[in-house]
């Protein structure tokens, strides 16, 4: 849960941050938003007709759908991590002499993390949506690349599309992995070892 907490708080960390006020900067051309996510085997998904009835409504609907994908990635990363035990070393809260492996895997282990500490996790996450990473900023794009690299043209086009794709199958995964936790009481490490469930 831990790792989950820290790798949520850099799901951000691979996009740019906002230029400031009577900066110099210069930003590369946008990328057309209608052609991100647009993959086969599907096509342009948009069964309710939402493009068309509120296109003014779309912008705003991918950027979420997008930051939605990135915390889903960070969530099934944490997910896994914590399912293999490995965890910070030392105390999560020292008042409660509550330390980092006392808290259980899986959905459950929420529940025992302090409220002091689940007030930090939203305070923290709050101040960088508001002020280092707006969510008006609906293209996502931070200006720190990938892992460092930059693209532009086809190849940030192909890197959004990975990145969009993952971020859907990561919803899924998570969803699917907290809905399993909850009808069977077993974490994932413990139905992969039951044989309650097949890995590939």
């Amino acid at each position: 849960m831990a790792l989950f907490l820290l790798f949520s708080a850099a799901a951000t960390a691979f996009v740019h941050q906002t230029a400031h006020v009577g900066s110099t900067k210069t930003y590369s051309a946008p990328v057309d938003e209608t052609v991100i996510g647009v993959q086969a085997p599907v096509g342009f998904w948009d069964p309710l007709g939402f493009s068309t009835t509120q296109p003014e409504g779309f912008e705003r609907r991918r950027a979420v759908e997008r930051k939605h994908g990135r915390i889903a990635m960070m969530a099934m990363l944490g997910c896994l991590v914590h399912n293999a035990d490995i965890e910070f070393p030392g105390y999560l809260s020292l008042s409660q002499q509550l330390k980092f492996s006392d808290i259980p895997n899986g959905i459950y282990g929420i529940t025992k993390v302090p409220a002091a500490g689940i007030a930090q996790i939203l305070l923290f996450t709050g101040l960088i949506e508001m002020a280092w990473w707006p969510a008006s900023k609906y293209d996502g794009d931070y200006d720190v690349g990938f892992f460092g690299a930059k693209f532009d043209g086809e190849k940030k086009t192909i890197k959004l599309n990975a990145e969009m794709a993952n971020g859907r199958l990561a919803m899924l995964g998570i969803i699917g992995n907290m809905y399993a936790e909850v009808q069977t009481g077993q974490t994932l490490q413990e139905q992969l070892a039951a044989g309650n469930m097949i890995a590939f």
